[in-house]
């Protein structure tokens, strides 16, 4: 009976925490107009430039609407403001500029990445090679924010200013509700850089499979912080936050883009990757913040 009172209490505090969640936040952000403009010398050039940002194996109605964003520099119908260029190496260097590798294209979409995380997630909507590096991102951001909370919620003199959740979370009593609306958060933002509907409704079954899962962590992360005396509990519990977010958010990745999970045995797997990570990056915020070390 304590546990079911306490399920239905975590419950009510995930439901409470969710309405500080806006889905049509995510939505307009997704939605942001981004204009690239490709400069080369050669046209075989700027073919390999469209033909990155708009693949051929994309749909006819998907790749006008990626060219609808895509302007080749001089052309007459171009824009006088882009908000990033791609141009071949040598040709031009100028701010918001980029140079395109045609043998290495990651590169260039790191460096746009780098420069303009503003636009990560419309450039990750319209233009799929900037997907997989966006969600990526996105979900290992989410699981260090998880971390972080897991870790100083017990130690508030110590809460790192550096650390924000992009709403209120002093007003809730449960770590889980916490959590568990923060990856619901990241699945509205992965759902978004790929280019799916985003939203309560649209997102019910990913929603629900996140709440079920929050209970299973949250058991493990407080039998090891039982066990483990004088706050020692600590650094395991952030870790769980850590690698129980970044399997939700690589199942999620995987789901929006080949519309199928992990198996059982990847998870197993990406669990026991991921505790390790999370374990380092617990105990580096723990140092760093104490003043013990430098971020490396």
């Amino acid at each position: 009976m304590r546990h079911l009172t306490a399920h239905v209490k975590a419950i009510q505090q995930i439901r409470t925490a969710l309405r500080h969640l806006n889905p049509e936040e995510v939505r307009l952000s997704a939605a942001t107009p981004v204009t690239i403009g490709l400069a080369a010398a050669s046209s075989e050039t700027l073919a390999a430039m469209e033909d990155f940002l708009a693949p051929p194996e994309l749909s006819r109605s998907k790749r006008l609407q990626v060219f609808e964003s895509l302007y080749r520099i001089g052309d007459p119908d171009a824009p006088r403001h882009f908000d990033i260029i791609l141009y071949e190496a040598g040709l031009l260097d100028s701010p918001g500029a980029f140079p395109f590798s045609p043998g290495d294209p990651s590169r260039t979409v790191d460096q746009v990445l780098r420069e303009r995380e503003d636009l990560a997630l419309p450039l990750a909507r319209r233009f799929p090679p900037f997907r997989a590096a966006v969600t990526s991102r996105t979900v290992r951001k989410v699981a260090e924010e998880n971390a972080l909370f897991a870790l100083f919620s017990a130690l508030p003199n110590l809460m790192p200013s550096i650390f924000e959740i992009g709403w209120a979370v002093a007003e809730f009593a449960s770590d889980t509700a916490v959590l568990t609306v923060n990856q619901i958060r990241m699945a509205f933002l992965l759902a978004a850089a790929s280019d799916r509907p985003v939203g309560f409704l649209e997102q019910k079954g990913e929603i629900a499979s996140i709440v079920a899962g929050a209970f299973g962590w949250r058991a493990l992360a407080r039998e090891l912080a039982g066990k483990i005396p004088l706050g020692g509990g600590l650094i395991p519990k952030a870790a769980i936050a850590y690698a129980g977010t970044m399997v939700v958010g690589s199942g999620l990745e995987r789901y929006y883009s080949l519309g199928y999970g992990l198996t059982p045995a990847e998870r197993d797997s990406l669990y026991q990757q991921a505790l390790a990570s999370g374990k380092r990056f617990a105990q580096w915020a723990l140092r760093a913040r104490r003043g013990d070390s430098e971020p490396s």
